[in-house]
């Protein structure tokens, strides 16, 4: 009568003590050979805890600058200077008139099919490098800065003070031709400027450099122009700035100049030691434009910096080193951060596939706790951002994931650099062990007695 509740108790002690094995070999393995915490401990900086230098800098409240700013405000009236080629026409001296003979018509000439200019009457004469303009009978006439009225009345003026032509005989006719133009080079990173298309690197297309020679007009040679004859205004692979380098032989050695000044610092600075070698700072003679700035700040751009001349080149450089990494159970990845708004850590585990309730730990590696990840275990709860400092330095940062998702405060921006780490807290990896434990050996174990 009393055997079947001593079989009872020996059946659930048999349960009880295979429970006991598993929690203590889930324990040792844990301890020794799971726990990543323990076995790979980093020594992290609580995101609360942070210094402020070692904060990315915020990028959603910048607005476009105004592209008018970019672009150079015409004059009025053209203004002429050396390189424009004007229509001129001046009855009895160009051309030359026999006396008594009827005077030969002007000729028409019509633009270029790219020419914005009407039909032009006259003889096509330039204007010199110098500003002067060569005319029949008289010294070379000044005429840079002057409107085309302005050049009628000065060549009828010389004329008459020359006593060549009677004043009722002075009425030349000035036209212009072709306008004078300004060579610049323009050279992209970006797709906007080569049409897309290319090979994928770094999950962006491949940035090797696209360049051109573009002819500008005058009052149109500026920033905002030639970014329009090129694809228009950068694209997400490229920075929101725009370079600009002057043609000027002053300007090529003052680059020549900071370049060796600036290595000659590091070969200094390798001879000691204990030295932190110098970063590149900006370079003076290389001009930057910003596209992008907080709210209420106006940037400081004259006519002079957006005014291109001949050799001048615009460079567009791309932002292909703007990336982040991840590691740990996120698994080996290299990602682009954004241009234009901030990207959190949450933000960036969401970018490389994992969220704050995914449980991959099981599909990447990471513990003892692929046996839970079928019933649902519990989510990896701790993140370090490996942060780079000058001096080849490094910062972790711990962001606790609990925390993070009900705290803005908790979830630092990533940016250029950062190596995102993703790990299980040791008591997650015993949790998801034991419940992984439970359901492989301790529902066989009840099934069985």
């Amino acid at each position: 009568m009393n055997r079947k509740p001593l079989q009872a108790k020996k059946r659930a002690l048999r349960v009880l003590r295979s429970f006991k094995t598993a929690a203590a070999a889930g324990l040792f393995c844990t301890a020794f050979s799971g726990c990543t915490t323990l076995t790979q401990p980093i020594d992290g900086v609580p995101a609360n805890r942070l210094p402020p230098q070692f904060f990315a800098e915020p990028k959603n409240d910048l607005v476009p600058v105004d592209i008018s700013l970019l672009s150079l405000e015409p004059p009025r009236d053209y203004q002429l200077a050396g390189g424009d080629i004007l229509g001129v026409y001046i009855e009895g001296v160009l051309p030359f008139n026999p006396p008594n003979a009827p005077p030969e018509p002007p000729p028409v000439n019509f633009p270029d099919a790219q020419s914005t200019l009407p039909p032009s009457i006259g003889y096509p004469i330039a204007v010199q490098d110098d500003g002067t303009l060569a005319l029949p009978l008289l010294e070379p006439l000044k005429v840079e800065g002057l409107t085309l009225e302005q050049v009628r009345e000065a060549i009828r003026d010389a004329y008459i003070d020359s006593e060549i032509l009677r004043p009722e005989k002075a009425r030349p006719i000035v036209t212009i031709i072709k306008e004078r133009t300004y060579d610049v080079i323009v050279v992209r990173e970006d797709t906007a400027g080569r049409g897309g298309g290319g090979d994928e690197i770094r999950g962006i297309t491949d940035q090797s450099a696209s360049g051109g020679l573009v002819k500008l007009r005058a009052y149109q040679n500026d920033i905002l122009h030639a970014l329009v004859e090129t694809g228009g205004l950068p694209g997400l692979t490229a920075k929101n700035e725009v370079k600009i380098l002057r043609a000027s032989k002053a300007d090529q050695r003052k680059r020549a100049q900071f370049v060796q000044q600036f290595y000659a610092q590091q070969q200094a600075a390798r001879l000691d030691p204990c030295a932190c070698p110098p970063e590149l700072p900006e370079d003076p003679s290389i001009l930057r434009i910003p596209l992008r700035v907080k709210p209420g700040v106006v940037p400081n751009i004259t006519a002079k910096d957006i005014e291109l001349m001949d050799g001048d080149i615009v460079y567009i450089e791309s932002r292909e080193t703007e990336v982040y990494y991840t590691g740990g159970l996120l698994g080996g990845g290299e990602f682009p951060l954004p241009r234009d708004y901030d990207l959190d850590v949450v933000g960036a585990m969401a970018l490389a596939g994992q969220g704050l309730a995914a449980t991959s730990g099981g599909q990447r590696g990471g513990g003892l706790t692929g046996g839970a990840q079928g019933v649902g275990g519990v989510p990896p709860g701790l993140v370090y951002i490996l942060r780079k400092t000058p001096c080849n330095g490094q910062v972790a940062i711990e962001v606790d994931l609990a925390k993070a998702l009900n705290d803005p405060r908790q979830r630092p921006l990533i940016q250029a650099g950062d190596t995102i780490i993703l790990q299980y807290k040791c008591e997650e990896e015993l949790l998801n062990f034991g419940l992984g434990t439970f359901f492989t050996f301790g529902i066989r174990e009840l099934l069985r007695n």
